[in-house]
């Protein structure tokens, strides 16, 4: 079990299902298996999920939302790396969530066919969701949060591009060459 993560697995039809998944989420066959607290597999259709939330703790009491995501958009600009994206789903539901800058973000996609994202609260018992493309109407970019000091690859020249004359060079008696 330890390489199986707890998780609240949400169903398009509201429907609630707590078990164990494996932290690097897999598909076969349009699929999850989902190992319960019982320890038998239940075998999930993917275009009958609307996400995955890997949590902290199951809270099976709670038949509301036992993945406890009461934050589901940011108050301001996230502080941590990533993509900021902001989801509409297909039952109505908007969502906002990091998703990480790398080539995992595209193999995902490809791969299990969804989304891996960090919800607005990581301190809450939701600690990362899996949103399936299916489950995904409409996707908004917001911006792209970078490390402290680090440069955006398109604020740099382009081949080609003449550097503009500096600010010394203005007030020259001769004329630039």
């Amino acid at each position: 079990m330890s390489s199986q993560k707890k998780v609240v697995v949400r169903r398009l039809d509201d429907q609630l299902a707590w078990g164990y998944l494996p932290h690097d989420l897999s598909a076969p066959a349009g699929q999850v298996e989902l190992i319960d607290p019982s320890a038998r597999v239940t075998p999930i259709p993917l275009d009958a999920i609307k996400w995955i939330a890997f949590v902290r703790d199951f809270n099976p009491s709670d038949l509301t939302s036992p993945e406890r995501l009461d934050r589901r958009r940011f108050a301001a600009r996230p502080r941590a790396e990533g993509l900021w994206l902001r989801l509409h789903l297909r039952d109505g539901d908007v969502l906002e969530g990091l998703a990480q800058v790398s080539l995992s973000l595209l193999d995902t996609l490809a791969d299990v066919g969804g989304l891996f994202l960090i919800p607005p609260d990581p301190r809450g018992n939701t600690q990362r969701l899996f949103i399936p493309r299916h489950a995904i109407e409409h996707l908004e970019p917001l911006g792209l949060i970078l490390p402290p000091g680090a440069k955006a690859a398109s604020t740099s020249p382009k081949p080609g591009h003449r550097t503009p004359i500096g600010q010394a060079a203005l007030f020259d008696d001769d004329p630039p060459r």
